[in-house]
């Protein structure tokens, strides 16, 4: 079992010092234990993660900076500065920078599962049919293109 260390994780920092970047987004890792993991996201504009959903984990955001407009299991739904975003295991969601400015948010899914394996696998990947496949393997499957009116 991982335990949760004691400690502050500064703004825009890592843990471990190192960044994941994927499709546009740079992610930096706050905290993982096994009952969670979490990152904090740097999202320009135009970047999105299109409906995907997480099998075995219930995921959430925080909205710090910016707006997000969010996908959520059939419904679109915006986010911003402040607002929490609930995201239940087996629910397709997807969430999109569709401003002209970045945005910032504190994710954390629970539990941890395989995401921090996931993201190292991710890093710097360009191919999106790629990162889906890798993103199968892990317990978040990606919706086929065109599934979602709007996305």
């Amino acid at each position: 079992m991982t335990d949760l260390p004691a400690g502050i994780t500064k703004a825009g920092t890592s843990t471990t010092g190192s960044e994941w970047r994927i499709l546009g987004h740079t992610y930096h890792l706050k905290s993982e234990c096994d009952s969670s993991f979490s990152f904090e996201t740097y999202d320009p504009a135009g970047t999105f993660v299109p409906p995907h959903i997480h099998t075995t984990q219930d995921e959430f955001i925080y909205v710090l900076e910016g707006r997000f407009d969010l996908y959520l299991d059939g419904n679109w739904a915006h986010a911003e500065p402040g607002d929490l975003v609930r995201m239940p295991r087996g629910l397709a969601h997807g969430y999109y920078n569709k401003t002209d400015k970045p945005a910032r948010a504190l994710f954390w899914v629970s539990p941890a599962g395989n995401l921090k394996a996931l993201f190292d696998q991710l890093h710097d990947l360009a191919d999106p049919d790629e990162v889906a496949k890798r993103s199968a393997a892990h317990d978040v499957n990606f919706l086929p293109p065109g599934a979602v009116e709007g996305a």
